[in-house]
Formats: C-alpha cells, structure tokens, sequence
C-alpha cells in the first residue's frame, strides 16, 4: 500500500456562515495536489464531519473525487461511530466508487476494552470492499488502542492495511512497527512527531498543516523518507511554530484560520460547538505564518 506513503492531508471542509462553500474547497484541493501531497482524506475530524448531516457528507465527499479526478488517491473519513452495528451497515449500502480506503477512528465515548476495539474493527474490515486504515486518536475517543491490539488487528485481516497512529507517544510507535507484519503501514497522525515517527521506520503523515503548507510539509516528508534528514530537520524547525497557533483553540480552528489568511478560504468560518479562532490568536498565527512564507 505504498500509495499511501508520504504526506496525507486531512482537507478542511470550508464554510460560508453555516453553508458549504465549494468554490473555496475546490481551491483547497487543487492547492495541496499542486504542493506535491501524496494523497487526501477527506471528511476527517479536521474536515468536521461530526457537524455534516449524511447527505451533506456524501455530497462533499462526492464533489473531492470529482475535483481531484484520479491525480492522487483518496480517503474516505466519515466511517467511524460507537455502534458497531449501524457503521456496519453504514459501510454495506455506501457507493465507494472513487475512494481508495477508509479512515476509521476507534470508537469515542463508550471507552471499550481491547477485546471491543479489536471485535469493531474486524468487523470493518469484513464488511468494507476497500481497504480499512485504523486511527488511533485517544485524544478524541478517550480510549488508546493498545499496540498489541494495532498488531493483532494488522495480522488478523488482510484488509487492515496501516494505522494513523495519532497518540503522539513514541514509544507505542515504535512498538507497532518493530512487531507489525510485513506491508502494513504506519503514519503518523500528529504532525509535529511526524519526522521522529519516520526516523522510527514510519511511513508518513496525514497532516493538518499541509492544508496551509502543502509543499513545504510535504518535501520534508520525502526527505526523511530518503533519509536525508538534515533537510527534513531543517524543514521542521522552519515551520514549527505554526504548530501552536494552529491548535491553540483546536482543530480546525486554527487551520481554517491559515486557510483564510492565504486566501485560499472565503472565511474561517466553523460550525458550532466549534467557535472562530480569537482576534489575537489569528494575528499571532497570521504573524507566524507569513515569517515561514
């Protein structure tokens, strides 16, 4: 599954007041293939597909394939839930017609065991007839998939084909890729331990900031994974203080706020419960952005 090596950018899904602005979508699609980025999941937590009804998901996802039209590999984000049974049935009526694999995040709130998490997610992966990326995000589901569970799942199905490991704990990375069977991927789903998790023998990212800065993400990635990693370090420190400015009042506060600033978006419009970024936090990541361009 080398195609989804190298940097993934998880797209923001731009509104105008509460109405999807496709104009500006468009924009931000053809602006991360031409920053050279891998591939692109769509209606991920950054494209906020908690606040998207069904119809409105589809229709965005429809409109992404339409817009990238084959020039890079798709990713479909909106297959995650806490019942089991109805993601299931979710996955068994959907048109996959377009989307390469799925991008399913353990399941939030009800805090399974093991044993829970490793049982949903086989049974994902049975009923899916695209590959399935599992995605470890504990921040979000208050719950980590251990990484025996991440192995054992990697094992077991042959249609479990990588994880976005998004714990950002090092030590459970590198965990899963002593232990992980051969061809399965790990990416890493932090952008800021996204170059150590490589220089671990990690496959990539699936990035947030690469929707402001898809080129510059995106060639520290390749380098690292040539192994010139005087270059990525390099890279890395250059835009590393976009990463405060950019979570300081959550994901995708502070990335549609870049995505305005660069003029890509209309607005930094969010959906409630999410608010807009604060007038001082926009001008400190304003400032912060233009120092790296």
């Amino acid at each position: 599954m080398k195609k989804f090596w190298g940097t993934g950018v998880a797209i923001i899904t731009p509104f105008n007041g509460d109405d999807i602005d496709y104009d500006s979508l468009a924009r931000v699609i053809n602006h991360v293939i031409d920053g050279g980025v891998d591939y692109i999941v769509g209606l991920g937590s950054t494209g906020e597909t908690a606040t998207l009804d069904d119809q409105e998901g589809k229709q965005v996802l429809d409109f992404i394939i339409k817009v990238v039209d084959k020039r890079v590999p798709i990713v479909a984000g909106n297959f995650a839930s806490n019942n089991t049974k109805e993601l299931v049935a979710k996955i068994k009526s959907y048109d996959f017609t377009g989307i390469d694999a799925i991008l399913s995040s353990s399941p939030a709130y009800v805090k399974p065991s093991q044993e829970g998490i490793y049982q949903h997610y086989m049974a994902i992966a049975a009923a899916s007839p695209v590959p399935v990326i599992l995605y470890n995000v504990p921040g979000r589901t208050r719950s980590n998939m251990e990484w025996e569970t991440t192995v054992r799942l990697a094992q077991d199905s042959p249609n479990i084909i990588g994880i976005k490991e998004a714990s950002g704990d090092l030590i459970q990375a590198t965990r899963i890729l002593k232990n992980r069977p051969e061809g399965f991927f790990v990416t890493s789903g932090d952008d800021e331990v996204a170059l150590p998790m490589i220089a671990c023998g990690g496959e990539g990212v699936i990035s947030v900031m690469a929707n402001a800065l898809p080129a510059q993400f995106s060639t520290m990635v390749k380098k690292a994974l040539e192994g010139d990693f005087a270059t990525a370090k390099q890279i890395n420190y250059d835009t590393y203080d976009l990463h405060k400015w950019l979570y300081i009042e959550g994901n995708p506060v502070g990335i549609k706020s870049a995505m305005k600033e660069l003029g890509i978006c209309t607005t930094n419009d969010v959906r409630l419960p999410l608010s807009k970024l604060s007038y001082e936090n926009y001008q400190k990541l304003a400032e912060t952005l233009h120092r790296i361009l």
